[in-house]
């Protein structure tokens, strides 16, 4: 279900973090192709609460740092061991691939720490990228950490969608890959959600958050290099006494 007045906020947020310059209210309106009179309300709201202001009168709004205080408000109830995120560094800095942080939301998988490659073809991905929890490596990383019972209610709340032909397509065929993964020592996907995508995943659990850490990139340079890849990020943890 998509709260419409909900989405045009991030829309709008995201409007202006393309453009990085004020806009009036009829620059918005044309651009986002809303109707003025909804312009107007929401962004006559968010100037009345604070979050856009007029940086010169009538050259158009912009967001204020009202935005960036309250965000890390939030970030610094729920902050992720800086052991962590150091060793996020040292993996993406190693692997030369997109490494991330997720955490489950529902039957996605959300990423709360982005680390991306800087490599002209990479994974794109940042901080708030979801991806289906069964249909990704750094998604089952996560499932295998819940009891059979709570993956089975995890599992009732799951559209099982082709993406591709290597999507599992049931409860069944995810905990086959878990168990595979449970032999192989690490969990692993092969354009299951986005073409050509190869990615490897480790559980974390921390602090009770059960967290995965995921590499991805494109299959050409990581799927013959995805068990050399977990043998990094393994030993990256390891030294870090994020896993045993």
């Amino acid at each position: 279900m998509l709260v419409k007045q909900a989405a045009n906020v991030l829309e709008l947020l995201e409007y202006f973090a393309r453009h990085k310059q004020p806009a009036t209210m009829a620059e918005i309106s044309d651009s986002l192709g809303w109707p003025r009179s909804s312009t107007f309300n929401l962004v006559a709201t968010l100037a009345e609460k604070g979050y856009l202001y007029e940086p010169r009168q009538r050259g158009g709004y912009y967001p204020s740092s009202r935005w960036m205080s309250t965000v890390k408000e939030i970030a610094a109830a729920d902050p992720l061991p800086a052991s962590l995120v150091e060793a996020i560094a040292a993996i993406q800095a190693k692997t030369g691939e997109t490494t991330a942080v997720g955490q489950a939301a529902g039957a996605y998988v959300i990423f709360v720490h982005v680390c991306e490659s800087q490599q002209p073809i990479r994974y794109f991905a940042q901080a708030g990228t979801r991806v289906p929890i069964h249909a990704s490596s750094a998604g089952r990383a996560i499932l295998v950490q819940f009891s059979q019972r709570e993956r089975e209610a995890i599992y009732r709340r799951i559209t099982f969608k082709d993406f591709s032909t290597s999507t599992p397509m049931s409860a069944e065929a995810v905990e086959a890959e878990l168990k595979e993964a449970g032999q192989r020592g690490y969990h692993c996907s092969n354009s299951e959600y986005i073409p050509d995508l190869s990615g490897v995943a480790l559980p974390i659990e921390l602090n009770q958050r059960k967290l995965s850490v995921v590499v991805a990139g494109p299959t050409s340079r990581c799927l013959s290099r995805q068990s050399d890849i977990a043998e990094l990020m393994k030993q990256e943890l390891v030294a870090n006494q994020l896993i045993g």
